[in-house]
């Protein structure tokens, strides 16, 4: 199940510049963006339909009455979409209709519908940008609330040079990634994420293993890019896939095999949290082929497996963050603290397979989280996603204290 970070509607408008919203487009695709581009009839004069589409992923809308579209309000669909909506080139038509409440085709019907955040880059001739009307309209943009991403100096397409020259797709891409995900605590900080399971292998085919999904830790790790934070994600056999760039996803199979990745980078980390469900025991003599059914009982030998959380914890300086996780069925709080304290953990999050819908295989979580001075945050029931928020709030408020 792919993650997605957000959804994006883009308008263009009938500019030159429109040529550079394609960068734009696909630069919100690369991060993990769900895009909808929505264009004028003007701007079709400057890119095509086939160019976004395929950009895009999505058709693309021009046309209020698109009798060829399910039927829905169209922009009032499209608005409620969005997270946030770029108009990139921003004309000075557009610019003075949003201003001014007009609404006379699809793009800004959805400019006056959308409650999102709106960005406008403007793009124009020189004399147009310095023009008192257009920039009486630009300040009223300022007071409603709309994120104006000014234009730069420069050669323009005109032939003439000065202001108005639309900002790059980068700069543009950055700044509304950034008002979308918020402060970036852990901007320039290395983070260590384990998750999912492991199989320890019985024979070729048959494996020991567990009910792992590996969800916790993959909300981790996108909680933790969006954070700024730079993610090495050693991950057991899942499904799950990642969307943010700043992740470096590390698959293993075996306890052995992600106790050799997590040693191997654990000395250049700042913060690294165990959030795998690795298995105890592993078959001490895995056979070469598969086992054959046979009348009799079968008899496994296990031997224990390296425990990468203590491993950690014996090597760790005082600068590094480490956080173990607990599963526990009974004596979960007095189970935790001896966790916490035998392996050398700054926190544990204990969860608890009383609560119905924590746990194994499900989308939400309930955890407790126990610092090392024995401080206990508890969770509600939500999301795995607004879980990981909360345990790397409290993990950078002990960052702040090591700092």
């Amino acid at each position: 199940m792919e993650t997605v970070r957000g959804h994006i509607v883009i308008g263009i408008t009938g500019g030159i510049a429109a040529y550079k919203t394609m960068t734009l487009i696909r630069l919100f695709k690369k991060n993990g963006y769900e895009v909808k581009v929505v264009a004028t009839a003007h701007a079709m004069e400057f890119v095509t339909r086939t160019t976004i589409e395929t950009l895009s992923q999505n058709p693309l809308c021009v046309d209020i009455f698109d009798h060829g579209k399910p039927y829905d309000v169209q922009h009032i669909a499209l608005a409620d979409w969005a997270d946030a909506l770029v108009v990139a080139p921003a004309t000075a038509n557009i610019i003075g209709k949003y201003a001014h409440g007009i609404a006379d085709d699809l793009l800004s019907t959805i400019l006056l519908a959308c409650q999102c955040p709106v960005f406008m880059a403007p793009a124009m001739n020189d004399k147009m940008y310095a023009e008192p009307t257009v920039q009486h309209n630009i300040e009223l943009l300022r007071q409603k609330g709309c994120h104006i991403i000014s234009p730069q100096s420069g050669f323009l397409a005109c032939g003439s040079e000065g202001t108005g020259r639309m900002e790059e797709p980068e700069a543009i891409a950055e700044q509304v990634t950034k008002t979308l995900e918020g402060p970036q605590p852990l901007k320039g900080r290395k983070v260590m994420i384990t998750a999912g399971p492991t199989y320890e292998p019985i024979d070729p085919v048959r494996f020991i293993g567990n009910r792992s999904s590996g969800l916790m830790g993959f909300s981790l790790a996108e909680a933790a890019a969006n954070m700024g934070a730079e993610v090495t994600l050693v991950t057991g056999p899942t499904n799950l896939v990642t969307s943010h760039p700043n992740i470096h996803r590390v698959n293993v199979e075996t306890a052995e095999e992600m106790y050799q990745q997590c040693m191997c980078v654990q000395e250049t980390q700042d913060i690294m949290i165990m959030s795998a469900a690795v298995a105890d025991y592993t078959p001490a003599n895995p056979a070469p082929e598969k086992i054959k059914k046979t009348e009799g009982q079968l008899t496994l030998e296990l031997s224990k497996t390296k425990d990468i959380l203590a491993s950690i914890g014996k090597v760790k300086r005082h600068d590094q963050i480490l956080v173990g996780f607990a599963l526990e069925t009974e004596h979960e709080r007095e189970n935790a603290l001896k966790k916490l304290h035998n392996k050398n953990a700054d926190m544990i999050v204990l969860n608890s397979l009383r609560d119905k819908g924590a746990g194994f295989g499900t989308p939400t979580n309930k955890v407790f989280m126990i610092t090392k001075d024995e401080q206990t945050i508890e969770s509600d029931l939500k999301s795995k996603a607004e879980i990981a928020r909360d345990i790397l709030n409290v993990i950078c408020n002990i960052n702040k204290q090591l700092s």
